[in-house]
């Protein structure tokens, strides 16, 4: 083929966009200031104070997906391997968002995905004992407990007090024969937060592990697998993570992983491999030999993951970082100490204790038609179930925000 200036400038552009890829997209060098409202384009089509559902992308991490749009476009040629890079890069930045190592974490296609595995590798329900939960738990992994008690699972579930799991209540349910301990750290239902490390010390004080499906926690409050000695945690990165579907984090405290048994299997979890059946291979009597990786990785990783996931993730991870998970937490109580104040008023029944410090605030009313109608007409997204209506503020909203939803229940 001929040398011509458009080839010349196609070849150019696809070396552009290697070099680009090479250089991923990074968060501002000073912290962005609160509320950043301009880092975020969801305030231009709607009042959005529905962060529990699913975060909002920002600006930077879009930025940070089309780039490796752009690479993958370009079919890779003699680029590095971006989307490796890309992996190995968010492990580290998520260990050290709740202060693990990164041989402890596993990729995984969500929290619910992760709180199975755990299940599996301990064995359940073949070894027996008994499962203690409770109902603020994802509805999700109650359906899982449940169908396992089917199986024969002793399954103990602790029901709320005054919208909150009070320990006693776990103390009274928690035995010698407790296997797991599994619970939402922050209840998707009222936002209700437990002490994490008193429960873990009273599940251990019996023998049992604790699992803590913690999508509503990371990235919106602080949260330290050492300080609290959780056993597993999972989560997905769609929400405080502000990530997107299809990837999670699941954590492992790495000295129960010789424990564990794979339930799973794939080629993720090789740290080496070598065929013995074609030409110049190394002779062996088996088609392929290989071992296993030991971290939390080679247990629990399978396929190929999410890359376009990974890619807002190097972005805003590292986002959340530079604000400060303690400055988040703290820039949206005086939104939620407002709620609290003023929609019992309006005729809501608060479902949050008062004193909570989680990204959710919930309050119940018998029925929600009407709220309903006059949230969708004042553009005000919250989440409304029939009977309750659930408040999720976060880094871009602003007193402002919230003034809009009391004018509009009003």
């Amino acid at each position: 083929m001929g040398v011509s200036r458009r080839n010349l400038l196609i070849s150019a552009g696809v070396a552009s966009l290697q070099s680009s890829a090479l250089s991923p997209v990074s968060a501002a060098t000073t912290a962005p200031a609160l509320p950043a409202k301009s880092d975020f384009q969801v305030g231009k089509f709607e009042t959005c104070l529905n962060n529990a559902r699913w975060h909002p992308i920002s600006i930077g991490a879009t930025r940070a997906v089309q780039q490796y749009l752009d690479y993958k476009a370009t079919g890779g040629g003699n680029a590095a391997d971006y989307g490796g890079d890309l992996q190995r890069k968010v492990k580290a930045q998520f260990a050290e968002l709740i202060h693990a190592r990164p041989a402890e974490i596993s990729f995984v296609p969500s929290t619910t995905v992760g709180e199975n595995l755990i299940a599996s590798a301990l064995d359940l329900p073949r070894r027996g004992g008994n499962i203690v939960t409770d109902a603020l738990h994802f509805e999700g992994s109650l359906y899982q407990y449940g169908e396992l008690a089917r199986q024969g699972l002793d399954v103990r579930i602790v029901r709320p007090r005054n919208w909150r799991i009070e320990l006693n209540d776990l103390d009274k349910v928690i035995d010698s024969k407790t296997k797991l301990v599994a619970l939402s750290l922050v209840s998707m239902i009222n936002g209700f937060q437990y002490d994490l490390k008193a429960v873990c010390e009273l599940a251990h004080s019996r023998g049992a592990l604790v699992y803590a499906d913690a999508v509503q926690a990371i990235g919106a409050v602080p949260f330290d697998v050492r300080a609290n000695n959780i056993d597993f945690c999972a989560c997905s990165s769609y929400k405080w993570l502000m990530g997107d579907m299809g990837l999670g984090f699941l954590y492992v405290r790495e000295d129960l992983l010789p424990g564990l048994q794979r339930s799973q299997y794939g080629f993720r979890q090789l740290a080496s491999m070598q065929y013995h059946a074609f030409p110049y291979d190394p002779p062996g009597d088996a088609v392929m030999d290989w071992s296993p990786s030991p971290d939390a990785g080679g247990h629990f990783e399978v396929g190929t993951v999410s890359n376009t996931t990974i890619a807002a993730l190097s972005y805003s991870l590292n986002y959340i970082k530079q604000i400060g998970i303690e400055n988040i937490q703290a820039h949206r109580q005086p939104f939620l100490r407002t709620l609290q104040k003023e929609l019992p008023a309006l005729g809501f029944e608060p479902m949050t204790p008062t004193n909570s410090t989680s990204p959710i605030v919930t309050f119940v009313k018998k029925d929600m038609k009407e709220t309903a109608a006059r949230l969708k007409r004042a553009n005000v997204d919250v989440a409304v179930y029939p009977h309750r209506v659930r408040i999720s503020p976060s880094v871009y909203n602003d007193q402002a925000d919230i003034d809009k939803l009391l004018e509009a229940l009003r």
